[in-house]
């Protein structure tokens, strides 16, 4: 689904399919990133998202546009706090030039306590600093365009931010039950991008092991808890990272299982999913969870 005007060439990033979204690919080693990305585009993964908290993301995203060929290389998401508009807008003026249009710049608010642990009192009017970032692109000396951006957006307001001013939404950390919301608060037209991370495993136990404190630290950030307290858990869900709410937004089993979550973002409304692998080591490059999950994945 995409939007009209963006047919008659206005710089709309084309985006489908399955991607990954990778610390690894930002944060890794700089040479197995591009190893890894040149081989995820050949298994079919459509798309690459790497994280942002400030520093040289768009060299990473240059170097990832380099390693491949048509893959979409997007920012889950740039952190606008960290990075002036009429910077960011000149990084992605270069790279489309360069390398065609394959940057899809996601864009985010991020959250208090990582923003003010770096300037205290800096987090505030989110909403407000959206719009004024949204400004800084559109009045930049080469503007980024609406269809070559997308928003963090989980509540009302920043949804309809992204229906107005962007193509679409990137909700990471929210089950299907949001991706539904998110398409309804959107409609037809904009695009729904949904993050789903992945354990491959053989029990609960396994999957608890690998998952649990790495799903509590995002659940102690303020803008996750109360998007997933506005989709129907609880507090005691969020605060005791209940099986429930684990399940709910964490995929793990087999091959199937993960292709199975993946399916239910596409029925609810998605046009791209991207999956985040969990692993035991979650310093090393999930490049066989990556293998294992292509053939499941990318068939159509």
């Amino acid at each position: 689904m995409i939007f009209n005007a963006y047919d008659e060439g206005m710089g709309a990033v084309e985006i489908s399919g399955v991607g990954v979204w990778s610390q690894h690919l930002r944060y890794g080693d700089r040479g197995e990133a591009a190893e890894a990305a040149a081989e995820l585009e050949e298994l079919g993964y459509t798309a690459q998202w790497i994280p942002d908290v400030g520093g040289p993301v768009f060299d990473a995203v240059g170097d990832l546009l380099a390693a491949t060929r048509r893959t979409v290389v997007a920012t889950g998401i740039l952190n606008l706090w960290m990075h002036e508009p009429a910077d960011a807008a000149a990084a992605h003026a270069s790279l489309t030039a360069k390398h065609g249009d394959r940057f899809l710049m996601g864009i985010g608010v991020s959250h208090a306590p990582l923003v003010d642990a770096k300037e205290a009192g800096r987090y505030r009017r989110p909403l407000a600093a959206m719009n004024a970032f949204l400004d800084g692109l559109d009045g930049a000396a080469t503007p980024v365009p609406e269809g070559s951006r997308v928003l963090a957006a989980l509540g009302p307001k920043m949804q309809e931010t992204a229906r107005l001013r962007s193509r679409g939404a990137h909700p990471y950390l929210a089950p299907p039950e949001h991706t539904r919301r998110t398409r309804e608060a959107l409609g037809d037209g904009p695009l729904v991008l949904p993050e789903q991370t992945v354990i491959l495993c053989s029990t609960r136990d396994e999957a608890r092991a690998i998952g649990t404190e790495w799903l509590g630290m995002y659940l102690s950030l303020p803008n996750y808890a109360n998007n997933l307290l506005r989709t129907g858990f609880s507090s005691q869900d969020v605060e005791s990272v209940s099986d429930r709410l684990f399940d709910a937004l964490i995929a793990w089993g087999d091959e199937e299982a993960i292709k199975r979550r993946v399916d239910e973002h596409r029925a609810a409304g998605a046009d791209h999913v991207c999956v985040q692998v969990l692993t035991a080591d979650q310093n090393a490059f999930p490049r066989e969870e990556w293998r294992r999950l292509a053939p499941a994945l990318l068939t159509a």
